[in-house]
């Protein structure tokens, strides 16, 4: 069957003695080959287009896979911030309950026996001494480990997502 498209451009082709012009019939052809190559550009620059969105959804889910485990990554360092911050007020707590009964023993002692005291004393300062060191040094490593994930965050934030 033809189409009325069809039969409309028959119809201009002039006749002659064995059927239709050569020469317009050609240049028909070569029309219709125009448009059919330029159909066909047209359809794989559209693939080109549809395989560079389908590259991009991939990079962006991509992406997004990575932005989901740097927020994990963020998340456990803040959870890791956190028991730091309890433990070392924990250890606050304690050192200075502990420093307290120290010192409470030792006026109780003081008062029985001043030698003994005096002793006891001597041995309460030398462990309130320890205990203000490896508070000191507590605090120093705990300062060292906030400090070194702190600049984790830092190196994270530059990543380039």
């Amino acid at each position: 069957m033809v189409a009325p498209r069809e039969v409309e451009i028959m119809e201009k082709f002039n006749r002659t003695l064995r059927g239709y012009d050569p020469d317009e019939v050609n240049a028909f052809l070569d029309n219709v080959i125009a448009r059919v190559e330029q159909m066909v550009s047209e359809i794989e620059k559209k693939d080109a287009e549809i395989k560079a969105l389908k590259q991009t959804i991939e990079q962006t889910a991509v992406l997004k896979e990575k932005l989901e485990q740097y927020e994990k990554m963020e998340d456990t360092l803040n959870r890791a911030l956190m028991m730091a911050q309890k433990t070392s007020d924990q250890l606050k707590i304690a050192a200075h309950r502990e420093s307290e009964v120290v010192m409470n023993d030792a006026k109780k002692n003081a008062n029985r026996i001043v030698n003994e005291a005096l002793m006891r004393a001597e041995k309460i300062e030398s462990d309130a001494m320890t205990l203000k060191r490896n508070v000191n040094i507590f605090k120093r490593r705990l300062k060292d480990i906030v400090e070194s994930q702190l600049d984790i965050i830092n190196e994270i934030d530059k990543i380039e997502l």
